[in-house]
């Protein structure tokens, strides 16, 4: 079984109130020196059998359609090695 991370952000040209909220509080819980802050989404996807050119095509399919606005946001689809799966997990 594989793991397929499909990471979905705002563009940057639409405002993100949230992380905004986010960057406002920062210093005030005394982390200093961070300039902006976006705030996204993330979905893990198991994956059973290989992820082949085929699979990954129909995660960009569901990725496009279902899982992201794609006219206000972006997506990235990457495979994570097993070894990122096994550190994910502690």
């Amino acid at each position: 079984m594989a793991r397929v991370v499909v990471d979905v952000m705002l563009k940057p040209e639409i405002l993100d109130p949230q992380g905004q909220a986010v960057q406002r509080a920062l210093p005030r819980l005394g982390f200093e020196g961070i300039s902006d802050v976006r705030q996204g989404k993330r979905f893990e996807l198991e994956v059973d059998g290989p992820v082949d050119a085929a699979a990954l095509a129909r995660i960009h399919d569901l990725a496009e359609s279902f899982l992201a606005n794609t006219v206000i946001e972006d997506f990235t689809v990457k495979v994570e090695e097993p070894a990122e799966v096994a550190e994910a997990a502690k």
